[in-house]
């Protein structure tokens, strides 16, 4: 049997003996499986008998790739044997080592951390208002309306709001710069595209017309040569356009969408957005309530439980990246980071990932929330069905452990809306972020 004691913090002993027959098997297999590192005169390397490669090199030279052999059986027993939940792979350290009297061993192991639960239910969460007012639908068509605007030539002075057709070339000191020459650029005036004061300085500008622009660059620029330098840009203006917006009336209505009328696009424009607001007011109110409970819980959390929820997190963005095209030493440069500070960047979000896991895992615990086979069966036929899988073919390819996958989805679920059905409303309404 092992013995295990309890250490400070997450921490914990194992010591653990493997008997004398088991190492030796153990010993045979490493010789059997290394043999042929080790050459001896007068044999062909791997041929030499264990004995005389244990003359020539040593009584131990098997030990060490025996015991990498024989030492994880035990471990997980012991593991086993003492109901630990271990959450990374242990630091293991030899106590006494022979062919005679076996093996005992140390291995120091991180446990997953007990949570302290605070309050998890009651937890105060803004009030939702779900209204959608008039106003806010006039807003979306007048979005819709702007979508649809086109640009006219006109023949006077540019205004702000105007687009303008330019070729430019820009210098500094007297001194072109790579990307500061363009043919055929759109502009629209007062967007804010430019360097500063840019856009500005064209108003009033004919088609036709060439004007100097005199700005500087911002200090905190991303081209560092340009940081803070004052440039000149020869502009030369090709066409000077005009926004119209086409009126809104039943005819638009018909070109934009599939109703025919202002009024049946507005109220179906509703009650999409209604829906839309509840929704964005059911993920704050979850938001809240669960940030509610862990605030309110204490846990030490093992720093390669936080290091592990960053590699997923880098896995994610690489994955997210290569699905856009995009390389990731690429983004890096654009980001200004090393593959080390972005890391970093992602420490304090992957701490509150891995505390929110644990809460809500110990208030399920706690609560004792379970799922029914029944629950178990719905899942699996949601998730085929959502899958285009045929359902009987895939349940005939799940193992336990898929099930169990199943079953713990279903405990968080139903755990998280614990949490948030016992949440409490604050007295002040909070709309919805639009």
């Amino acid at each position: 049997m092992a013995q295990f004691e309890k250490l400070e913090g997450n921490k914990g002993k194992l010591t653990i003996t493997v008997d004398a027959e088991t190492f030796r098997k153990a010993l045979n297999d490493a010789y059997k499986k290394t043999a042929g590192r080790y050459a001896v005169q007068g044999f062909r390397k791997g041929k030499a008998p264990r004995k005389v490669i244990e003359t020539y090199y040593g009584a131990g030279v098997f030990y060490e790739d025996a015991f990498e052999l024989c030492w994880g059986d035990p471990y997980d027993e012991a593991v086993k044997e003492h109901d630990l939940f271990v959450v990374d792979r242990p630091d293991v350290d030899i106590l006494s080592i022979s062919e005679d009297e076996g093996v005992t061993f140390v291995a120091e192991v991180t446990l997953k951390p007990e949570v302290k639960l605070g309050q998890y239910k009651g937890i105060a969460v803004p009030k939702a208002d779900y209204t959608v007012t008039d106003e806010e639908v006039d807003q979306a068509l007048e979005a819709e309306r702007e979508h649809q605007a086109r640009f006219v030539d006109v023949d006077r002075p540019a205004e702000k709001g105007d687009r303008v057709l330019l070729d430019y070339s820009g210098s500094v000191d007297g001194e072109k710069f790579d990307g500061g020459t363009a043919e055929d650029q759109t502009l629209l005036l007062g967007s804010g595209t430019f360097i500063p004061g840019f856009e500005d300085q064209l108003i009033g500008i004919k088609a036709g017309e060439s004007r100097d622009v005199n700005v500087t660059f911002p200090t905190e620029y991303h081209a560092e040569h340009l940081a803070g330098k004052a440039a000149v840009f020869a502009c030369t203006v090709k066409a000077v356009q005009m926004k119209e917006l086409p009126e809104i009336d039943d005819e638009f209505i018909g070109d934009i969408s599939e109703f025919e009328t202002v009024d049946a696009w507005k109220a179906d424009k509703k009650a999409k957005m209604l829906e839309e607001k509840k929704q964005r007011m059911d993920a704050m109110r979850e938001n809240a309530a669960i940030k509610g409970a862990c605030d309110n819980a204490t846990v030490d959390i093992p720093a390669c439980m936080i290091d592990r929820q960053i590699e997923y997190m880098m896995q994610d963005i690489k994955y997210r990246l290569a699905g856009s095209g995009l390389d990731f030493k690429t983004y890096l440069q654009y980001v200004g980071m090393t593959e080390e500070q972005l890391r970093e960047t992602y420490r304090p979000e992957a701490e509150a990932r891995v505390k929110m896991q644990l809460v809500i895992e110990a208030v399920s615990k706690a609560e004792n929330v379970t799922a029914t086979d029944e629950e178990i069966e719905a899942e699996i036929v949601k998730y085929a069905e959502n899958g285009g899988s045929d359902v009987e073919t895939f349940k005939k390819q799940l193992t336990d452990a898929d099930r169990e996958y199943f079953a713990d989805r279903i405990v968080v679920d139903k755990t998280v809306k614990l949490i948030v059905d016992a949440a409490v409303e604050t007295e002040e309404p909070e709309k919805a972020a639009e």
